[in-house]
């Protein structure tokens, strides 16, 4: 028996829509994640880009379990002494920004380097429903049917 690793030409890339609209985020995060890589595919390789386009909408409508809106910080630094500066996850949501929060949930479960850094590419947040990749035919992907843990009701 021989390892099947795929070639540039065998891959095959499909375009995949997410309504994140009640979803929990980190059961999100992870189900985008796999899809990034390609590790749903029988041929999974891991040094190949061989994940799908995954366009999410409604990012600012996401949940999050416990009181994780509240007590979860995301933290950077300005580059300044003293330029420690932090955000709580409900403070993101609510603001400019509020596909950061799914972004930054799928960039920390994928393994750091180049080829995550190009899979990230791949991947398009949107906050509200509207998305400009009509043109793509994408697939609808329903998380909220995979698993009823998947969902949590309004808040």
């Amino acid at each position: 028996m021989k390892t099947y690793s795929a070639k540039p030409a065998e891959i095959e890339k499909k375009w995949v829509l997410i309504d994140a609209e009640g979803v929990v985020l980190g059961r999100l995060a992870s189900i985008i994640a796999m899809r990034l890589r390609g590790k749903h595919k029988p041929s999974f390789t891991p040094h190949m880009d061989m994940g799908d386009n995954v366009i999410v909408i409604n990012a600012e409508k996401v949940q999050m379990t416990g009181n994780k809106r509240t007590d979860k910080n995301y933290h950077w630094h300005t580059g300044h002494p003293g330029g420690i500066k932090s955000r709580t996850a409900g403070q993101l949501l609510e603001g400019r920004f509020p596909e950061r929060v799914i972004q930054k949930a799928v960039q920390r479960m994928l393994p750091g380097g180049p080829l995550s850094r190009k899979q990230m590419s791949n991947l398009r947040v949107y906050a509200g429903t509207e998305h400009e990749h009509a043109a793509q035919q994408p697939e609808v992907l329903d998380v909220r049917a995979m698993n009823p843990k998947n969902t949590r009701e309004q808040a």
